[in-house]
C-alpha cells in the first residue's frame, strides 16, 4: 500500500480524492486548520515542518490553492499577489521540498484549473497562475531525478460548488468531483509525467 500525502483534504475535491485513492493507499490528510497534519501553502515553513513530521512517502497530491476573482479595473498588485503567494508559489514550493522526500519513482500531483485555456471575466488572476502552474509541471517533468514523476489536475467547475460559482462561469457545464478525482488516480497510479489531465463536462 502506498503511502499518499493528500494537501487540501477537506475541500470538495479532496474529500472526493481520499474517497477514491483512501481505497488503495495509506492516505495522510493535511490541511489549513484540520486533517491528520496542518500547513498552509502560503508558508514555506509550515511546508518544511510538515515533511519533517511525515517523512518519505509515494505520491504528493495537492487540491488546494487560493486565488482573487475581482475586476481587472479595480485589481491591486496584492489582490494579484494572493493568488501567486497561495496556489502559485505554494503548489511550487510543495513540489520543490517534496521532491526530496518522495521514495523512488513517487509522483506530485498539482492543481491548476480550467481558465488556464478557458478565461472568465473576473479571472484575471486564475488564469495567469493556473498556465503558470502548467508550465512549471511540464518543465519540471523533464528534470526530475530517480523516476519521479509530476502531472496537473484541471478540473472545470464543480457541480457542488455552482451555488457559489454558477454566476462566474456563465454556460458552462460543471463536472462531478468524483469525476476530478479519477483524474488525479490517473496521476498517482498511472505511468505519464509532464501532463495536464483537463477534466471537462
Amino acid at each position: 500500500m502506498s503511502k499518499v500525502l493528500l494537501i487540501g483534504a477537506s475541500g470538495t475535491i479532496g474529500q472526493a480524492v481520499h474517497a477514491n485513492l483512501g481505497a488503495r493507499h495509506d492516505v495522510i490528510t493535511v490541511g489549513r486548520s484540520s486533517g491528520t497534519h496542518q500547513a498552509d501553502l502560503a508558508r514555506p515553513a509550515s511546508l518544511a515542518a510538515l515533511f519533517a513530521a511525515v517523512g518519505k512517502v509515494d505520491a504528493i497530491v495537492s487540491t488546494a490553492g487560493n486565488v482573487h476573482f475581482g475586476p481587472l479595473a479595480e485589481m491591486t498588485a496584492e489582490q494579484f499577489h494572493i493568488g501567486l503567494q497561495d496556489k502559485l508559489l505554494g503548489q511550487v514550493q510543495l513540489a520543490l521540498l517534496g521532491q526530496r522526500y518522495l521514495n523512488d519513482g513517487g509522483s506530485i500531483t498539482l492543481i491548476s484549473g480550467i481558465l488556464s485555456t478557458e478565461p472568465i471575466r473576473n479571472g484575471a488572476s486564475a488564469t495567469a497562475v493556473n498556465a503558470a502552474i502548467e508550465g512549471f509541471v511540464t518543465a519540471a517533468a523533464i528534470e526530475l531525478p530517480r523516476g519521479l514523476r509530476i502531472n496537473a489536475v484541471s478540473p472545470t467547475v464543480l457541480t457542488e460548488s455552482m451555488g457559489t460559482y454558477a454566476p462566474f462561469f456563465p454556460g458552462f457545464e460543471p463536472v462531478p468531483a468524483a469525476r476530478a478525482a479519477l483524474a488525479y488516480q490517473r496521476s498517482v497510479e498511472g505511468a505519464q509525467t509532464g501532463r495536464v489531465y483537463r477534466v471537462n463536462a
